[in-house]
């Protein structure tokens, strides 16, 4: 193969190669899509309404240990205190495991086991493990004693923190008597409403305009009756007879 033809192949391939970039060019003019104001992709999200029941409605109010215990049992909180038994005996004299003795908690000082070693921050807690106090730890004791090396979650449960706390008072020589719920207040007297609201007691009342008595008549001087002018004589017929006739 001589130059020429070489030369020939060679111009052939370098005008394909022009004419393929020419219409790339042509292409990517006509072809330009316009860039986005803002880059990236919108994703419309419909929001959801709130329901009405879910706006309004509020948590229970947790009820006292006092309410609780009157329908707690000792059965089912002897089932329940399973779950403690791996860190405590519940037997009288068994000693301290993880943790100490529950035989006779209930009354018991805090952090009062003897042999055991607490933490110093259940031994600043103080007090005595009575029956709200032991519900509040049951509840959460990390959130009760912030420092405490127990690491139970605790009972969310205020029927079976009851039934637990009724069982462990049992669990002991000398049980103490269970709380009583306390008495509902007295209702306020009705003039707390007048005092509660000082614009309406301190504007007078108009009294009501006292009704004319109607004048008496006057009464009579002795003697009256005899002292009295006759009255004046009419030239009226009496009763039943008519008008005197003409004279003739």
């Amino acid at each position: 193969m001589n130059s020429f033809e070489l030369n020939k192949i060679l111009g052939a391939l370098l005008g394909t190669c022009l004419v393929l970039l020419a219409v790339h060019i042509a292409a990517g003019a006509v072809f330009t899509p316009a860039p986005p104001a803002k880059p990236g992709y919108v994703i419309a999200v419909k929001a959801e309404q709130p329901t009405q029941s879910s706006s309004t409605s509020a948590a229970p109010a947790e009820q006292p240990i006092e309410a609780m215990l009157p329908t707690a049992t000792v059965k089912q909180g002897e089932a329940d205190v399973k779950v403690c038994e791996t860190c405590h005996n519940l037997g009288k004299g068994q000693g301290a495991k993880i943790g100490p003795d529950l035989y006779g908690v209930v009354g018991r000082p805090v952090a009062s086991e003897a042999g055991f070693n607490y933490s110093s921050a259940l031994k600043a807690k103080g007090g005595t493990w009575t029956f709200d106090a032991l519900n509040v730890w049951l509840t959460d004791p990390r959130a009760d004693v912030p420092g405490t090396l127990m690491t139970f979650a605790g009972l969310p449960s205020e029927k079976q923190r009851a039934d637990v706390i009724d069982y462990l008072n049992s669990n002991s020589d000398k049980p103490l008597p269970l709380p009583k719920p306390a008495q509902a207040a007295p209702a306020k007297p009705a003039t707390s409403t007048a005092a509660s609201n000082p614009s309406s007691s301190s504007a007078p009342v108009s009294p009501a305009a006292p009704t004319p008595a109607a004048p008496a008549a006057p009464a009579a001087p002795a003697g009256s009756s005899s002292n009295a002018p006759a009255p004046p004589q009419t030239n009226a017929p009496p009763a039943g007879q008519g008008s005197p006739a003409p004279p003739k």
